[in-house]
Parts: C-alpha cells; structure tokens; sequence
C-alpha cells in the first residue's frame, strides 16, 4: 500500500526516533509499504518517520541513482556499487574522507534542492530486515543517501545542513509545504 510521505512542519520529523524489535506489529507489511512508497514517489530512500513512524527505520536503493547516470558522472563514484536495502536501528559508527556537496532534495520538502555538504565515507552498524547484524560501509552517492536518511531518524533535514542565510531565503517555500501549498505526485500529510 502507498502510505502518504509527511511534510515539512509536522512534528514527527524533528523527533528523534526509537528503536524496535523483531516483535514490531507489522513490520513486513510496514517494510513493503514503505519500498512501494518510495518507488511511487521516485525516492532513493525512504525513513520510518516520513511515513508518520517514529521509528529507527529507513530503507534504501542507490543503485538506480548510479544506474541512471551519464557514464562521465558515474566515473566520480568509481568505488561505489550501489546497495538496495534496509537499516533497523542504525547508528553511524565511522565517518571518513572530505566533505564533498552534492544537490540534495527530500520526498518530504518537495521542490526545493540545495547543496549539502557530508563526508565522502560512512561505517554504519544496524540490523537488516531478518534482524540480524550488520556493519558496513559505503562511500559516494550511497553513503550520501544513506547520511540524508540517517538524519531523518535523528530528526534532522538535510536543510538543517545548509547556511542560515540559504534557509531564511526558503522560509516562504517552507511555510507553503507546511501549509500544503505545493502539488506533488504522491499523497502527502500535512501537520494540522
């Protein structure tokens, strides 16, 4: 089922998400709901509270990123293979190489990109979908997307990374998103 993406404003996104179990009610349905969700809306990713879940959940496919790139801008991210996934109560342990900026946007603050600066490489512990361990790490357009969907269980955005004076420039473009002003081609929520 396609689950309405929460817009900017609602409170759930500036909460800091908890933790699961493997006895979370619904989980397997949650999890197929939310890679439907993120395929409809023509997301790489997707995290629990975007999907009105407070949650540490949030799953991944950067694999179609690199995929569907000109073969000169592949060649940026010449160790990066992709990773279709999904991350339970993650938490990045390592962060390593320069800050690099990449144009970012977000399922949940439609129509609005900026740059973004985060490390090139990223060590993250969490458990897959079977709740079994995992560590790895990842470097380039994954880890980014990976980073971005992090912050979203931490409640944080990625405009929460960009300069005080670009954010004072979208102010308006943020209020018409909280208020429901904008027209995308998914279902939203918006905070009443």
């Amino acid at each position: 089922m396609i689950l309405p993406i929460v817009a900017y404003g609602h409170p759930v996104l500036r909460q800091v998400a908890v933790e699961i179990d493997a006895n979370y009610p619904g989980l397997p349905q949650l999890l197929a709901d939310m890679w439907e969700t993120m395929y409809n809306s023509n997301g790489v990713g997707l995290a629990a509270p975007q999907v009105n879940r407070s949650i540490r959940l949030f799953v991944v496919d950067s694999v179609q990123i690199l995929e569907n790139m000109d073969p000169d801008e592949k060649q940026e991210y010449p160790n990066d293979k992709g990773f279709k996934g999904c991350f339970i109560n993650a938490r990045i342990v390592g962060m390593d190489g320069d800050d690099w900026p990449y144009n970012e946007g977000c399922l949940s603050i439609p129509k609005i990109r900026e740059d973004v600066l985060r490390p090139e490489e990223i060590t993250i512990e969490y458990v897959d979908e079977n709740f079994l361990p995992q560590k790895a790490s990842f470097n380039g357009i994954t880890a980014r997307v990976i980073q971005h969907e992090y912050d979203h269980i931490d409640g944080k955005l990625f405009i929460d990374h960009i300069k005080p004076l670009k954010r004072k420039l979208l102010k308006g473009k943020l209020d018409d998103i909280s208020k429901g002003k904008v027209k995308v081609d998914y279902r939203m929520a918006f905070a009443k």
